[in-house]
C-alpha cells in the first residue's frame, strides 16, 4: 500500500465570497475516514506521522488546512477566523465522505470537531482531543497570544525552526528530523522574498478585540454523544486536570496523560500515535468496515 499523500480542494461559498479549503489526505479512498484538524497557527502536516499510521491501518485521513493556514486561502476579514467560519467550511467536506468519520483535533481543531459533534445528522463517531476541553484559562490564551503578536521574517529555514522550538517547546521532546518536518511545513515565501510563517497574521484579530477571559464550552460539551478520548500534556496549562475529571464523568470517555510535553502533544511519537490508533481501531470490524451507526 502506498503511503504517500494526495492534495484535495473544496471551494466555500460563506458570507457571499469563496474561499478554497484544501487538505493532504492520506490511504485508500474507500478506507475509513478520520479527519485530522489542527492548533492555531498550524497546519495539516503536522498530522503526517500520526496519517501514516493510519493509513498502514487501511484509513483514509484527511488533514486540512484551515483557511488562512498553510495552503488554504486566506479570508477578507480577519473577524471571519473563528470556530463557526471552519465548521461551516467543512460541513461540506464531511458529508461528501458519504460515511462516518472519525476526528482528531488539536487544540483549535478539537473545539472544531467538539462543535461538529452538536450539528444535527452529523455522523462523526469517535473525537479524539488533543490538549483541550470544554474549559480554556484566560492565561493559557494570553500565552498563545503573546507568540501570535511575534510575527518576524526569518533569513533562512534553520532559523525559522529555532523559533519554532522555542514557542513550540510544550509539544514534547522531537527529534531534529521532527523539527526540520514542522519548519519546513511551516515556512512559506513571500512574492517579495522573505521567508515568514505559513498563515495570515490577521488569524490574531478576533483575540485582538478584547483582552482573553476564561472560555465555558461545558453546553457544547454536554451535547456531544460520541465516544471520546482526551489527551491531556502533563505539563499542559491551557487543559486543566480538573476540566479532564469533569469530562471523565461523562460515559464513553477516556482520558490519557502524555509525560513531557505541555499544550499540545505533537502526536508525531510513536507512543502518541499508538494511543490515538488504538482508540479508533478498537470499534473497526475485522473487515475495516466501521460498525452500524449508533453502535459503541
Amino acid at each position: 500500500m502506498s503511503l504517500l499523500p494526495r492534495n484535495g480542494a473544496a471551494r466555500c461559498p460563506l458570507n457571499l465570497f469563496g474561499a478554497t479549503l484544501r487538505w493532504t489526505e492520506w490511504g485508500p479512498l474507500d478506507g475509513a475516514p478520520v479527519v485530522c484538524v489542527h492548533g492555531l497557527t498550524r497546519t495539516g502536516r503536522d498530522f503526517d506521522a500520526l496519517a501514516q499510521v493510519l493509513a498502514g491501518q487501511g484509513r483514509r485521513v484527511i488533514c486540512p488546512d484551515i483557511f488562512g493556514r498553510g495552503l488554504s486561502d486566506w479570508l477578507p476579514d480577519g473577524h471571519l477566523y473563528a470556530v463557526p467560519t471552519y465548521v461551516a467550511a467543512l460541513l461540506p467536506v464531511l458529508a461528501a465522505l458519504g460515511r462516518p468519520y472519525d476526528w482528531v483535533g488539536t487544540s483549535m481543531g478539537g473545539l472544531i470537531g467538539m462543535m461538529v459533534a452538536t450539528v444535527p445528522g452529523n455522523r462523526l463517531r469517535r473525537l479524539v482531543l488533543n490538549d483541550v476541553g470544554p474549559a480554556i484559562p484566560a492565561e493559557a490564551l494570553r500565552h498563545i497570544a503573546s507568540y501570535l503578536s511575534t510575527g518576524q521574517d526569518f533569513p533562512d529555514l534553520r532559523a525559522l525552526e529555532a523559533h519554532l522550538r522555542v514557542i513550540h517547546a510544550p509539544f514534547g521532546p522531537l527529534t531534529d528530523t521532527q523539527w526540520e518536518h514542522l519548519a519546513r511545513t511551516s515556512a512559506r515565501m513571500t512574492a517579495d522574498g522573505r521567508l515568514v510563517l505559513h498563515y495570515d497574521p490577521a488569524i490574531a484579530e478576533p483575540m485582538r478585540q478584547s483582552p482573553p477571559v476564561d472560555v465555558d464550552l461545558w453546553k457544547f460539551w454536554d451535547a456531544v454523544q460520541q465516544p471520546v478520548l482526551v489527551l491531556r500534556g502533563a505539563r499542559s496549562e491551557l487543559l486543566q486536570p480538573d476540566t479532564v475529571a469533569r469530562m471523565l464523568e461523562r460515559d464513553g470517555v477516556e482520558a490519557a496523560e502524555v509525560p513531557g510535553c505541555g499544550h499540545a502533544p505533537a502526536l508525531m511519537d510513536p507512543g502518541q500515535t499508538a494511543l490515538v490508533a488504538e482508540f479508533l481501531g478498537r470499534w473497526l470490524s475485522p473487515q475495516a468496515g466501521l460498525k452500524p451507526e449508533g453502535g459503541r
